[in-house]
Formats: structure tokens, C-alpha cells, sequence
């Protein structure tokens, strides 16, 4: 045999007698405890090849098969699917501190060890606390946000000013672009004083490519996940395209905090920034530079994806549904005088737009798999054994399209929640895009203010057509999976004043 030949085959040999000694070793060390049901494992790979692009959709068709607490093999990883409301409240309150854990995905390891800091990855211990606290406190807490509200409210007015120029150019408005510079010059104007982006900039359009690109790296099925051994080798590459996107983060980041340790001046009102030095210059060996750095990381990288990605989600069904529309305009010209603007005000006095927002939510959940859940310790579960260190994935998206909670549920219907009192905070186990229990996104306040807002300012002020000759029936509803769940088409939008 040539050696050439040789070379070719010996790396498929030493992967495969890797995976062959980590699947011999998970086996001597697992318990012959119960798990719950699940499809038949092929041998070395167990399920994988079920995941398939859609892993929400693939795991929501197992489930009709083995049940809404199922168990799967994906290599070498036990990972149990919640697929139904009540199991998902055993899940994430019954048994919310035992599934408190993180599983961490290889591609969060990387050179700077971004999962020892992020208070979204670390494992449910002291730091964890004090991060959520400062994050519950400084940025998310009701009276923080009610400060903010003016930078919220010139953020959508300079929205408004977007569309309009648009609106008079007859230009189309790319409304997930849009969204998502309006809630990035929030978050960084709150956190920093200063814009990050620009509507219409090349800029902007990079940081967006930065952040999905983050999202889908963190959600691809990764070999190194599933066959730990291989974790070093990084097969796919995962990890090497992750620590590139982190980096160029950090390169923003790291300027704009290197000037404010450097500037003599102070801001006349203290920013997120200045309280998070403040804790680390206090010597507080629980806040250092790499948690500043990892919190806001994840803070923009969560807060300005899931939120345009709603939005956007929002005016589609809104532009294919077009008496939904009418009705959602109709309510708002009855409860705002004509020119005056959208406030925050308002909202409460919006029942139909809030339901909207829930059934966008239902639909279309920003994060179709719950950020993957550890278990503990052991936890016997309705009669079935979950082990310790089991993943545990919440299949948000399957369980809002449950045929068993929702009439018609595939079928976008806001009348479904008027008069209702589900809502998507965490206690109505029907509805959890933001998760529920302890490990609830904490971003969750800022969404809800920021998703209404500038939904309730574009259909008040303008109507909305598509170009091209497509029709609403014709609009592409395809989404791409990462973490969170993107149109795949991104939707363009004309602009009518009204």
C-alpha cells in the first residue's frame, strides 16, 4: 500500500479507536438506571443522525413516537427532551435546582475560556449569583429600565427617522436590520454612553454578521460534543471560528473599556460600565475584566438577536395577515392621538398588540431549544431515572405548537390569548421562549419593553407592502436554526405614511 494511502486512512483510524475507548469507558461508568424512552441507538453514534438541520422539528417528530419525556443517545452524551408543558414544569421548577447545571459546548472553550466567566454558561454556584445579581440589578431591574426609557424612546424615534427617509426615497426597509441596530444602540448607550451602529452602515451589518454567526456556531451539532475525545482535534472547527468572533468582540470591547479606565473624566450620569469597574476595583475577586468582558458579551449577543429576530418575525406575520394589521392599527389609533408618538406609556392600554407579541413568541420562540440544562445530581423523574451530569434540552419550540395546549397551532391567531392570562414570564409552562425557573433569560424585561415599543411605532405611523411582485401568501417563512431561530429569507419591507 502506498504510503500516501496510508497517511489518508490513519486519521479516520485513531478518530475511530478514540470514539471506540470513550464509548467502552461511558459504558463501564453509566448506571444501569432507567431512562425514559427513546428511538433505538445505532452503535458509536447513537442518534445523531436523527438531529438533522431543524434539530427543534426532528426532536418534536421522536417525540409523537416516544413521548414527551424522552431519552436519546448522541454519541457518547445521554441527553433527555422535554416536549410537553408539564413536563417542562417538573423540569424548571419542581426539580429546578437539580437541572440548575450548564452542559458547555466545546466551542464556548475557547482561548480565553469564555464558559468560566459568562454568567449565561457558568455552573449554578456563587459567581453565577453574584452576576445575575449585578446583571438583575444594574441593567435589568424595573427601576433601571424606567430610568432608560428616554435613551428607548430616542433609539425607536431615530428608527422612525430611518423609515420615513425610506418611506420618501421609496426605498425598502430591512426591518430585522433595522431592529437590530435600534436595540444595539440601546444596550451600548446604556451600558457605554456611546452608539455602536448605524443605520444603513456597513458597520452595522458587520457586528450583525458577528453576533449570528455566534448563534449558529453555539447551536451547530458539533462532534466534539458528542465524543469528548475528540475535543482537542476540534473536527469541525467550531471552536476555531468561535474564538475568531469572540475575539473581534472583544477587540470592541476591550478598546472602549481600556478608555474609560484611561480617561480622567467621569460621565455625568454613571453608565452599566462604570458600576461594573466600580465592583472590580474593589478588589472583588468574583468581577474581574474577563466577567466584564464575558457579560457583555453575552448581553449584546443575546439581547440584540432575539430581540429584531421577534420583530421581524412580528411584521411578517403581520404583512401575511393583513386584517390582524387592521385590527392591531385600529386599536392604536384609538387609544394614541393622531401624531402624537408610541410611548411606553401606552403599552398596558394595547391588549391586542400584546397578544401579538405573544403569539409572534408562541410561533416563532427566539430560542427554539432552552440553553441546554445539567442535571446535578440523580433525579428520578415521573418513574425514569435521570443520572448526574445528564444533558437535559426543553424543546420550547414543540411544546408552543402542542396540539394537545393550542386550537389550530400552526395557524397565527392573537385572539387565542385575549382574555387570557398565559404569559411569557416564566410561570405558564405552555409558553417559556425566555425559559422559566432559576435560569430564565434575564434579559427578559428589556425584551418585552423594547419588542412592543417599536412594533406598536411602525404599524401606527405606516403601512407596509412587499416588493417585487410577492405576495403575502408567497412570503418566505423558512427560519435557519443557531442557538435562536432566524428568518432565512430576511423580510423587505415598503413604507406608506399613513
Amino acid at each position: 500500500m502506498e504510503f500516501s494511502t496510508v497517511l489518508w486512512w490513519f486519521p479516520f483510524v485513531c478518530t475511530s479507536l478514540l470514539i471506540l475507548v470513550s464509548i467502552v469507558r461511558e459504558k463501564l461508568g453509566t448506571s444501569l438506571s432507567k431512562l425514559p424512552p427513546g428511538p433505538v441507538p445505532l452503535p458509536i453514534f447513537g442518534s445523531l443522525f436523527k438531529l438533522g438541520k431543524k434539530p427543534h422539528e426532528s426532536l418534536a417528530k421522536l417525540a409523537k413516537t416516544h413521548g414527551p419525556l424522552m431519552s436519546l443517545k448522541l454519541g457518547t452524551l445521554t441527553t433527555i427532551v422535554v416536549t410537553s408543558s408539564s413536563m417542562a414544569k417538573q423540569v424548571l421548577q419542581k426539580h429546578d435546582q437539580s437541572f440548575a447545571g450548564r452542559t458547555i459546548p466545546d466551542c464556548l472553550r475557547t482561548e480565553k475560556n469564555h464558559h468560566e466567566f459568562a454568567m449565561v454558561w457558568l455552573q449554578p454556584y456563587s459567581q453565577w449569583r453574584i452576576l445575575r445579581k449585578i446583571s438583575n440589578s444594574e441593567i435589568f431591574h424595573s427601576s433601571r429600565l424606567n430610568a432608560n426609557q428616554d435613551i428607548r424612546h430616542k433609539k425607536v424615534r431615530e428608527l422612525m427617522e430611518h423609515v420615513n427617509e425610506k418611506c420618501v426615497s421609496g426605498g425598502a426597509v430591512s426591518i430585522g436590520e433595522a431592529a437590530f441596530v435600534t436595540v444595539l444602540n440601546f444596550l451600548s448607550n446604556t451600558m457605554f454612553s456611546v452608539d455602536l451602529g448605524h443605520l444603513d452602515s456597513v458597520s452595522s451589518q458587520e457586528f450583525k454578521a458577528i453576533v449570528w454567526g455566534i448563534m449558529e456556531e453555539a447551536g451547530r451539532p458539533n462532534l466534539a460534543d458528542f465524543f469528548p475525545v475528540l475535543m482537542h482535534i476540534d473536527p469541525q472547527g467550531v471552536r476555531r471560528r468561535m474564538t475568531n468572533y469572540f475575539a473581534k468582540l472583544d477587540d470592541i470591547f476591550d478598546r472602549i473599556i481600556d478608555e474609560r479606565l484611561q480617561s480622567k473624566e467621569t460621565q455625568t450620569t454613571p453608565d452599566v460600565l462604570d458600576k461594573l469597574l466600580e465592583y472590580s476595583l474593589e478588589s472583588n475577586p468574583e468581577i474581574r475584566r474577563p466577567h466584564i468582558n464575558a457579560l457583555l458579551k453575552d448581553i449584546f449577543v443575546a439581547g440584540t438577536d432575539t430581540t429584531s429576530s421577534t420583530l421581524e418575525w412580528a411584521m411578517t406575520e403581520l404583512i401575511r395577515n393583513h386584517e390582524i394589521m387592521e385590527k392591531a392599527r385600529l386599536e392604536l389609533q384609538q387609544t394614541i392621538e393622531k401624531d402624537k408618538v408610541v410611548e411606553e406609556s401606552d403599552i398596558a392600554q394595547l391588549p391586542y398588540l400584546q397578544a401579538i407579541v405573544k403569539e409572534t413568541l408562541r410561533l416563532h420562540p427566539p430560542v427554539p431549544l432552552l440553553l441546554p440544562h445539567r442535571a446535578e445530581t440523580e433525579v428520578e423523574l415521573c418513574g425514569f431515572t435521570v443520572p448526574k451530569h445528564t444533558q437535559v434540552l426543553v424543546n420550547a419550540w414543540a411544546i408552543s405548537r402542542d396540539p394537545d395546549t393550542w386550537e389550530r397551532p400552526t395557524t397565527f391567531m392573537p385572539e387565542r390569548f385575549m382574555g387570557s392570562d398565559i404569559e411569557f414570564k416564566g410561570q405558564d409552562f405552555e409558553l417559556i421562549p425566555f425559559g422559566a425557573g432559576r435560569r430564565i433569560c434575564p434579559g427578559l424585561p428589556l425584551a418585552h419593553r423594547m419588542v412592543h415599543l417599536m412594533l406598536a411605532s411602525l404599524i401606527h405611523s405606516y403601512e407596509w407592502k412587499l416588493g417585487n411582485g410577492m405576495t403575502p401568501e408567497n412570503l418566505d417563512m423558512d427560519d435557519k436554526f443557531g442557538i435562536t431561530l432566524q428568518k432565512a429569507e430576511p423580510l423587505q419591507a415598503f413604507p406608506t405614511k399613513i
